[in-house]
């Protein structure tokens, strides 16, 4: 389970997507993100749909890739579905003392659980495509107006940084303790879900440990090499828009406009 957690780390491909500025892919994450919220109807998904596996054919990035990281929030997606099938009130198709479902719980159901796989594919391409260093650099810019009311841009950017960084390390030395572990005799895999829950504790003080170290080294290394925060610093690679980059902005705002359309067409003539 811990080495199929793909959150944080970048899959390294030459694409289109790859190359574009990170405030791009920041703004079309976030404008991708609104528009999953702006229906409940089969057209909107279907609309959302092509675009999420247009982007995912152009990314380059393999598909089974991007499904080894829903398995680390299975359960949270069992629970969404759960929740919403017994729960949601309507026209009952089945029922069983207390246990019921409903035509509208089928429908809530599976649209929420849509929602939240598109949700975890689409924020986690950006970070698939957007090496660390460029996600810094794209929020940073991007946050840039924020220090005229002495908003810390900088330094929420460089923590957002590290802890993308930290994400694949501390799982990657979870994996090591674990092993190191199984080979004294330790077992995670037998026994329900609670069983298993409970194996894993033992995990949690040498994690800390080893998360506490590498945040101590970070913090010497830093102070060793004079870091001071972002006042006066420069880029050595400063962010410049390209023609590729507008073309992007111009496929983003069509198809938000799509999805509008959509919305207003559903609620007037449907």
């Amino acid at each position: 389970m811990i080495r199929d957690i793909t959150i944080g780390q970048y899959y390294p491909t030459n694409s289109i997507l790859h190359r574009l500025d990170p405030r791009v892919k920041l703004i079309g994450t976030f404008a991708f993100i609104i528009s999953l919220f702006l229906f409940k109807s089969l057209y909107g998904y279907i609309a959302v749909t092509i675009f999420l596996f247009s982007i995912i054919k152009i990314s380059k990035v393999p598909f089974r890739f991007i499904m080894k990281g829903l398995k680390a929030v299975i359960i949270l997606l069992l629970f969404t579905v759960t929740f919403n099938l017994f729960l949601t009130p309507g026209k009952e198709i089945f029922r069983w003392e207390f246990i019921r479902i409903t035509v509208e719980g089928i429908q809530t159901a599976a649209f929420y659980g849509i929602r939240l796989t598109y949700l975890i594919i689409g924020s986690s391409l950006m970070t698939f495509t957007t090496t660390p260093n460029h996600l810094t650099d794209g929020l940073e810019k991007l946050m840039w107006p924020l220090r005229r009311i002495r908003v810390p841009v900088h330094e929420i950017a460089m923590m957002m940084s590290i802890a993308l960084r930290f994400i694949p390390i501390l799982l990657e030395e979870t994996d090591k303790i674990m092993k190191a572990q199984m080979a004294r005799g330790a077992d995670f895999e037998s026994g329900g879900i609670l069983k298993r829950a409970k194996s894993l504790i033992p995990l949690l003080v040498p994690l800390f440990v080893s998360a506490f170290r590498r945040a101590n080294d970070l913090a010497m290394a830093m102070e060793a090499r004079c870091y001071r925060g972002g006042e006066g610093r420069t880029k050595m690679k400063p962010l410049h828009y390209h023609g590729r980059d507008y073309i992007t902005f111009l496929v983003l705002l069509f198809y938000l406009a799509a999805e509008i359309g959509i919305k207003i067409i559903e609620k007037h003539f449907l």
